[in-house]
């Protein structure tokens, strides 16, 4: 992948990149809402990140309010933390002051040459590049990305790597698995002592066990599956992916990627 950004959290990093890769700082989100408007506000850390990129989450937002106020208030924290990319990760209920927000970001981003990412609800009014998670537990990754690509053309999408570890419990009537930690996650598959397979359509690794009568079917990466993922973006054309920073397995995903 041409353009890979590590996602970091408060204290991971402040400045600068890590293994010579740009940085996308988890440190904001959305608060506010109703009548006194949406504000951004940034995580406590010992010191505010520079430069990279800035990702807004709207966990805590509670909707309505005015677009304009808070664009500024991004614009200037953009300015006064040399950012040159802002990314609107928003995962809750779409809101009209959302759509607002992001077209607004839109256009004030190209204005300053600031690169603007948003979640796909966002994507088509704001002109950004389309955020596409690589953690799909049904259909395929590869049919996810490209209709994606269809819909927005390959140089306006870009992966935000998931990875995942769940046990989805057979049969699963909402898609919806129970998230393992890693400690929990090998703890199973020592206790269950189950083949692992990789699935082509998931692009993650799997394997099955029974508790009682119950079957469950267990999901997860690793960095040769999380390489995969990579891969089949840039064979798709996508030039821009987002992967969290883990050490360990960050290094490794990293190191086949420089060969």
């Amino acid at each position: 992948m041409e353009n890979i950004i590590l996602t970091v959290g408060p204290g991971e990093a402040t400045s600068g990149n890590i293994w010579g890769r740009p940085l996308a700082h988890l440190v904001y989100r959305m608060g506010g809402g109703g009548g006194e408007g949406p504000h951004l506000f940034r995580a406590n850390a010992p010191v505010a990140p520079r430069g990279g990129t800035m990702v807004i989450e709207d966990i805590r937002f509670s909707g309505g309010g005015e677009a304009e106020p808070f664009c500024g208030e991004v614009l200037r924290e953009c300015a006064a933390r040399r950012f040159n990319g802002v990314t609107c990760r928003f995962l809750g209920k779409p809101r009209p002051v959302l759509h607002q927000i992001t077209a607004r970001l839109g256009e004030l981003c190209r204005g300053r040459g600031i690169a603007l990412y948003v979640t796909e609800p966002y994507a088509g009014a704001s002109g950004g590049k389309a955020l596409v998670s690589t953690a799909v537990s049904g259909g395929s990754l590869r049919g996810r990305l490209t209709e994606m690509i269809e819909t927005y053309g390959a140089d306006r999408v870009a992966l935000w790597v998931e990875p995942v570890a769940e046990d989805f419990l057979l049969p699963s009537p909402t898609g919806a698995g129970a998230p393992l930690t890693r400690e929990e996650l090998e703890r199973r598959r020592e206790e269950q002592g189950s083949g692992v397979f990789f699935s082509p359509e998931l692009c993650a690794h799997y394997f099955t066990y029974m508790a009682g009568e119950k079957g469950h079917f267990v999901l997860f990466d690793d960095a040769v599956s999380i390489r995969k993922k990579l891969w089949l973006g840039r064979e798709l054309g996508l030039r821009t992916a987002f992967l969290p920073y883990r050490e360990e397995l960050t290094r490794e995903v990293l190191r086949e990627e420089e060969r």
